[in-house]
């Protein structure tokens, strides 16, 4: 069955509110858990599911997506797998970058349809779950549907943030609304016992779809001022083709802004965390490194996960992600914080002639603490620096740091002298 499917991944707009960690790297490749990036999730969870072929669409900083999936996914020679790169591109009959989901799709459709599938399944580059598309699939072709979106239930809280759909007896839906922000009572679905004890009354579509080929290619082509799937396109499917409602009830994350970034990326540590790591059902791939193992020295660490190469002489690391190849100097005290690590380590040389000449390094320095932040990759903190982030501070932008929602981000290869207070 899976066979007949096509993944496509939406690489995402500029996306500004997850700025300023997508100034220099599109939304689907930023650094999550300390090892992977956003866009292994959707390419592992279709991987598990039997999903063997896929298209990342990409548009807006891509070079570093780009670096990373041709460095990562690769099949044997005797497989038809593939995780092929679909750049915006100007034609000779389009000379408009993507101006949407549902535009993306429709000026890579004359690459997509090259290929032989009866399914195409649409998916977004920044999502933290772990799902089996194949059920949902097999729920689409059992149904007869020509469109299948995947839904959550949500609380009346959550629901003014989502696309909210209606559905029937069979499931199939009936009505949708975009972010309501009056009315919800007419929005209550039946979504079962568990969901209603948690609150959760109400179906929000996740951006998830499945849809058949042909009617995919009659859609778009049908309607080619319409630029998005869940703005204009869906909501008028609803009115006149059979769009089925797959209610998926585990753990579900729109990774849009700092806040759900940054409180998706600490919940891993939890005792059990929502997204399992561990789940050898579900298993997140993502570049192999050949790094060491992580060399950890007098340091208390409580509730933390440590990515490979790491080199931590900190006094108290907690509730903190650690990423690869992180150098964290002595009697520093860390809390809160999501540290993404470096690309590269710093010869013996080098880390002489920086210390000579005063410079910071690659790293955290010593006696040092940082509280409350995010530390993009290859930032270079001295000694005796704090941050300590949290409600007390204003949002603001600023040359070295951008403070959003009290959590403190130091921008990617930002240098912070010795000494230096946030």
């Amino acid at each position: 069955m899976t066979d007949k499917v096509l993944g496509v991944i939406l690489g995402g707009g500029q996306g500004s509110r997850l700025s300023p960690l997508t100034q220099t790297r599109s939304k689907p490749a930023v650094p999550i858990a300390g090892k992977y990036r956003l866009v292994d999730i959707p390419i592992s969870n279709c991987i598990n599911s039997g999903v063997h072929r896929m298209f990342v669409l990409t548009q807006f900083n891509s070079a570093s997506l780009n670096k990373h999936i041709k460095n990562t996914y690769h099949f044997s020679h005797f497989s038809k797998a593939f995780v092929d790169i679909l750049a915006a591109e100007q034609t000779v009959h389009n000379s408009d970058w993507f101006q949407g989901t549902a535009d993306a799709v429709r000026q890579s459709m004359h690459h997509i349809c090259l290929h032989e599938f009866d399914y195409i399944l649409i998916l977004s580059g920044d999502q933290l779950y772990q799902m089996d598309f194949s059920k949902m699939i097999e729920a689409h072709i059992e149904a007869n549907a020509e469109i299948t979106i995947a839904t959550i239930p949500v609380t009346g809280n959550e629901a003014t943030e989502f696309g909210i759909l209606k559905a029937d007896q069979e499931n199939m839906i009936t009505s949708f609304v975009e972010k309501p922000k009056t009315g919800l009572d007419e929005w209550i679905s039946d979504t079962g016992p568990e969901m209603q004890a948690e609150g959760r009354n109400f179906l929000a579509s996740m951006g998830i779809y499945v849809f058949n080929r042909e009617y995919l290619i009659s859609i778009l082509n049908e309607n080619l001022d319409e630029k998005d799937f869940g703005k204009e396109i869906l909501p008028k499917a609803i009115n006149r083709s059979r769009v089925l409602s797959y209610q998926y009830e585990g753990y579900w994350t729109d990774i849009g802004n700092i806040s759900s970034f940054f409180e998706a990326n600490l919940a891993l540590t939890d005792d059990i965390p929502k997204f399992d790591l561990f789940d050898n059902f579900h298993t997140i791939f993502t570049r192999a490194r050949m790094l060491p193992p992580s060399k950890i020295r007098s340091t208390t660490l409580e509730k933390t996960i440590i990515a490979e190469g790491c080199i931590i002489e900190a006094s108290r690391i907690e509730h903190s992600v650690v990423g690869i190849r992180a150098r964290i100097g002595k009697h520093s005290v860390i809390a809160n914080t999501y540290i993404m690590g470096s690309d590269r380590y710093q010869t013996l040389i080098e880390i002489q002639q920086e210390v000579n000449a005063g410079n910071s390094l690659i790293g955290i320095g010593d006696r040092c603490y940082i509280h409350n932040a995010i530390i993009d990759k290859n930032c270079r903190i001295g000694n005796d620096v704090k941050i300590n982030g949290g409600p007390h501070l204003k949002d603001g932008d600023f040359e070295l740091y951008t403070v959003k929602d009290g959590i403190v981000v130091i921008k990617k290869g930002a240098i912070l002298p010795s000494g230096t207070i946030i």
